[in-house]
């Protein structure tokens, strides 16, 4: 059993264990498992009991801990930690050290967490298996032959083998979300705006947000609470208040109205349909209403979620042109020669998403793809709209599969981006979105239900989702 961020934080303030070797156990465990599983890229250890040993002399002086004292973290490979690498896991930055800190990182440091270790992922975040990492694949800790799901997969995997109570990683289309699903943890990506990007290398900046995987959906608030909130160095980022998340949580979920999209488990395979159905009744067995909702557009959502991310990844990834930022090639014919062998280093699905991202933007597409996905994409947000004004929460699967096989999607790369199915139509339309942990499927590999919530209503589907946590 892994051990949780209030047993951490029970233990350190009554003396049971310092934050020195709550850290220098986990340390054991990275080294123990991480040759294996590939979920840290890199490990702090001397930053580390550093930062613990700080705590534990504060807790001597009596002086009060923040939110999250001795508590380690990893945090996902393009947030930025001053002084310390942040590569996206691409040979495109494989030198970068970061001259300043995420605003998240602020947070975290300011609650007296331990950062720990930066995670693999997959190349600019582009992926859902976390198989484009330079430094390698990362294997699925329930299954080591198999997928952990991506981009954040390293984040996942870390929180579920035991290296770190909580690990923060970004999702722009699920990639929180999903490998918490296939790892067997709890996931979740709150509304966007409410988590500044500062400090967070850019994929598609319309729908990056900052996301938090954690072993129950208790830790998972916590977590969120201290790194949410405006930020004035992040223009998207709101201007309200952030919650006590956990004062939220009800005793039961009367009058709390569950809605199940029209259409969704069509086509799903049997084993999930029936635990999402299952997490359905558990939810009314503990007084929620169940209502049927229609979201008609949102079987556009992952064709409208790939031109608009691949347009954004197009412009944000210009940058690494060899001069501003980026690999710089050395020996050169002329200034095209020059910026072709400077753009080499970066993977094959990242060339792919620029490659669609720039055609959808040429003059002769721009109407055609960019400008059709931004109007099906006020369609879609209009749909969830209406649909939250019968609903509290609304229920979907979290991926249409469970974890696959290594390789298992390489010679067919558009199966690979439905595993973005259910997930990315919360970025598209800027919903928070948690993955609860639900069953298993016939090989025992973890099955997910996620929770949608409007905007800023965070709290709403991480009460509903810890209902259904402690249903299990």
């Amino acid at each position: 059993m892994n051990m949780t961020i209030s047993e951490i934080l029970s233990n350190i303030q009554s003396g049971k264990q310092t934050a020195e070797a709550v850290t220098r156990a986990c340390l054991a465990k990275i080294a123990e498992l991480n040759p294996t599983i590939n979920a840290l890229v890199e490990v702090w250890a001397e930053d580390a009991l550093k930062q613990a040993q700080a705590v534990d002399a504060k807790k001597a002086r009596g002086e009060k801990l923040g939110a999250l004292a001795g508590v380690p973290v990893a945090i996902k490979d393009n947030i930025l930690y001053k002084g310390h690498k942040a590569t996206c896991c691409s040979k495109m930055l494989a030198d970068y050290v970061a001259p300043y800190n995420a605003t998240v990182v602020e947070h975290l440091l300011a609650a007296d967490a331990v950062i720990i270790g930066r995670a693999n992922m997959d190349e600019f975040a582009m992926g859902s298996s976390n198989q484009t990492s330079v430094y390698g694949p990362v294997h699925n800790p329930v299954d080591t032959t198999r997928v952990p799901g991506g981009s954040s997969g390293g984040s996942a995997a870390a929180v579920a083998c035991g290296m770190v109570p909580v690990a923060l990683g970004t999702d722009t289309g699920g990639s929180v979300r999903q490998p918490a699903a296939f790892c067997g943890v709890v996931g979740m990506k709150p509304g966007y705006g409410r988590i500044s990007r500062y400090g967070i290398i850019a994929f598609a900046s319309s729908a990056d947000q900052v996301g938090v995987l954690a072993n129950n959906v208790d830790d998972c608030a916590t977590v969120l609470e201290v790194i949410s909130g405006k930020d004035m160095n992040d223009s998207t980022s709101l201007e309200a208040p952030v919650p006590d998340y956990k004062a939220a949580f009800t005793a039961d979920l009367k009058g709390v109205r569950v809605g199940l999209p029209k259409g969704f488990l069509d086509g799903l395979a049997p084993v999930i349909k029936k635990q999402v159905e299952a997490a359905a009744k558990q939810l009314e067995a503990q007084g929620a209403t169940l209502v049927e909702i229609e979201v008609p557009h949102a079987k556009y959502a992952a064709p409208c979620y790939y031109i608009i991310t691949s347009a954004e990844a197009s412009s944000n990834l210009g940058r690494y042109d060899g001069i501003r930022y980026g690999y710089a090639a050395k020996e050169a014919h002329g200034l095209n020669d020059y910026y072709e062998l400077s753009r080499a280093p970066f993977g094959l699905e990242v060339k792919k998403r620029i490659i669609i991202g720039t055609y959808a933007l040429t003059s002769a597409r721009y109407e055609e793809c960019f400008v059709k996905a931004m109007k099906v994409r006020e369609l879609l947000r209009r749909d969830f709209k209406k649909a939250f004004e019968q609903v509290d929460v609304i229920l979907t699967p979290t991926s249409p599969t469970t974890a696959f096989k290594l390789g298992a999607h390489d010679e067919n790369p558009l199966s690979l981006y439905l595993a973005d199915l259910y997930t990315c139509q919360g970025n598209i339309g800027g919903l928070g979105g948690i993955s609860v942990p639900f069953g298993k499927d016939e090989n025992g590999l973890p099955i997910g239900v996620q929770f949608y919530a409007p905007i800023l209503k965070e709290e709403v589907a991480l009460n509903v989702a810890h209902h259904l946590e402690k249903a299990l």
